[in-house]
């Protein structure tokens, strides 16, 4: 690759929603945008945490000039901690004054806060970094402080828009900066990779602001308590909420650490409003009437430990839903959290409370841009090529659709995926080696490859159960000295159950003398002899591939 090639890495982001990750290199430096994360789906047994797959840097530490980091939501900075412990520390980390300090919380969390370069590059203000310059600028999303990130080199400029939305009437006044993306535009910008996310929604996103009016309509209804949960990031939610809470004489409780948290930290950098005495603890709720009481809570998602998904089972320290309870889900559902939601809501129900979500009322507005929008910045900034990226591949295809009906031509016009490396010179754009990246998975507190052992055990038992075989042999002449017993986990038989147990413990005795006729005295190597018989025994009876695993005792 030539030394003043730009190339643009995603390491996650492309072909999915979430684990935002983007290497920029040039003359042989590195700037990285973002270090999102996912959150696993159903069928990733015990795994708390899906991050995109970082190894290309572990050899690349000492190339990186700085990481910048678009807004503070989860898919985008949730994987900071993990990038730090395992590739180092960059020179600086750079972001929005409220993105930093939701990352440093997180950071001290880890016990990283006194490592970490954190710092506040405000909007409009440029940085030299190596061969890049940095500038941020000013957008607009569900959370406060989002920013673009303009990077340029000798080559030209490329601008990653991050989340956005062109909010006209944001709650906290201060929409996109869209005299800076004209500029840009009429600078002559080489690159946009733009997100992707509501390439499939017609028309304009709804304000932020015209939620509050909604919300304060439906409380205006409710009898008893109002339980509302959404994003604990998205900050100017919550405010909506506490001004509605105002409006109806209701005391506010926050319920859930990082709504606590992520509130605590807005409201010390002046970013939110309350007055004195509105706020309540949880463990107070019950000295008020159900009249006077809103909740803000986490759990929009129906994560299985949120402090929603707590009260629904009847699990919650300090509060307990009942009937007359109104939950008013202020989010829509990622894909992939849909059955969990729906699951919480059925469960809510039960209980004999009410639900109202986004179908049945004005209380949500999506933080990304619809097509008009992505169409927007496309004719402000007039790119001479694009990468749509934070989208499905539906949604990729459907932004590449709407670049070239602007007039950017098709082969300008880059659909990738992660591990595809974008390569432009002075020659023109393409892409290069594709990389083969993956994900990684957090469980507990290690860090492991989507092949990991122990998540592919957890999905065999899953789905077939567990067979364990112990067999007990003479250690002089390797035969059976007891009868095998058999041990089964999570294994469904359809009929003759006893039939099968005996049949199979006759093939083992079978197996085992063979074994011992033939002079074999190594446990490990018989025991590899018994999966591979059980395997075959247990597939042709009940065509079932559990997790089996014959335990060999020499006596």
């Amino acid at each position: 690759m030539p030394s003043k090639t730009l190339r643009v890495l995603p390491l996650g982001g492309l072909g999915e929603i979430g684990k935002n990750m983007t290497v920029v290199e040039y003359d042989g430096k590195i700037v990285i945008v973002d270090t999102g994360l996912m959150f696993p789906t159903a069928e990733m047994h015990g795994i708390d945490l899906v991050l995109p797959d970082f190894s290309y840097l572990r050899d690349r530490a000492d190339d990186i000039e700085a990481i910048v980091l678009t807004h503070g939501h989860e898919d985008h900075v949730g994987a900071l901690p993990y990038v730090l412990r395992e590739i180092g520390v960059p020179p600086v980390i750079y972001g929005g004054l409220l993105t930093i300090g939701m990352v440093r919380s997180k950071l001290d969390e880890h016990k990283l806060g006194d490592k970490s370069p954190l710092e506040e590059l405000p909007a409009g203000e440029k940085v030299q970094r190596g061969p890049f310059e940095l500038e941020l600028v000013h957008m607009t999303h569900s959370i406060p402080d989002m920013r673009a990130v303009l990077i340029t080199t000798e080559l030209g400029s490329m601008l990653m828009t991050g989340d956005y939305k062109f909010d006209q009437t944001p709650v906290d006044g201060r929409p996109a900066d869209i005299s800076r993306l004209a500029e840009i535009g009429r600078d002559g910008l080489l690159l946009l990779a733009g997100d992707s996310t509501n390439a499939d929604r017609p028309g304009v996103a709804p304000s932020e602001s015209s939620v509050g009016p909604g919300l304060l309509q439906q409380f205006s209804r409710c009898e008893g308590r109002i339980i509302v949960t959404s994003f604990a990031s998205n900050i100017h939610r919550v405010q909506q909420v506490i001004d509605a809470a105002v409006e109806l004489d209701r005391k506010v409780a926050l319920v859930g650490r990082s709504m606590r948290k992520n509130f605590n930290i807005a409201s010390n950098l002046g970013m939110t409003r309350a007055p004195q005495g509105i706020f309540i603890q949880p463990r107070e709720i019950e000295n008020f009437p159900d009249e006077k009481v809103v909740v803000i809570s986490t759990g929009s998602q129906g994560e299985p430990l949120s402090a929603l998904r707590r009260m629904a089972n009847n699990d919650h320290r300090d509060v307990q839903l009942h009937a007359g309870d109104t939950v008013v889900f202020s989010a829509t559902p990622v894909p992939g959290n849909e059955r969990a939601v729906n699951e919480t809501i059925d469960r809510i129900y039960e209980i004999g409370a009410t639900v109202i979500t986004a179908k049945d009322a004005p209380i949500h507005a999506s933080g990304h841009g619809y097509r008009e929008e992505l169409k927007l910045m496309l004719n402000l900034t007039k790119p001479r090529y694009v990468m749509p990226v934070h989208g499905d591949f539906q949604r990729i295809r459907l932004h590449s659709d709407l670049a070239e009906s602007v007039g950017v031509p098709p082969e300008n016009i880059f659909r990738g995926h992660n591990g595809l490396p974008l390569e432009i010179d002075e020659n023109g754009a393409r892409f290069g080696e594709d990389q083969h990246v993956g994900k990684m998975y957090v469980d507990g507190v290690n860090i492991g490859d989507p092949e990991d052992a122990a998540l592919r055990d957890r999905r065999e038992i899953s789905a077939d159960g567990i067979f364990i075989v112990v067999a007990t042999l003479d250690s002089d002449d390797g035969h059976v000295v007891a009868d095998p017993e058999v041990i089964l986990r999570g294994v469904a038989f359809v009929e003759q159950e006893n039939k099968v147990l005996e049949d199979l413990k006759d093939m083992v005795e079978d197996a085992l003398e063979d074994a011992a006729e033939a002079g074999t005295r190594e446990a490990d190597l018989i025991q590899e002899d018994l999966h591979e018989a059980i395997g075959k025994f247990v597939w042709q009876r009940l065509r079932r591939r559990p997790m089996i695993l014959p335990v060999v005792i020499q006596v």
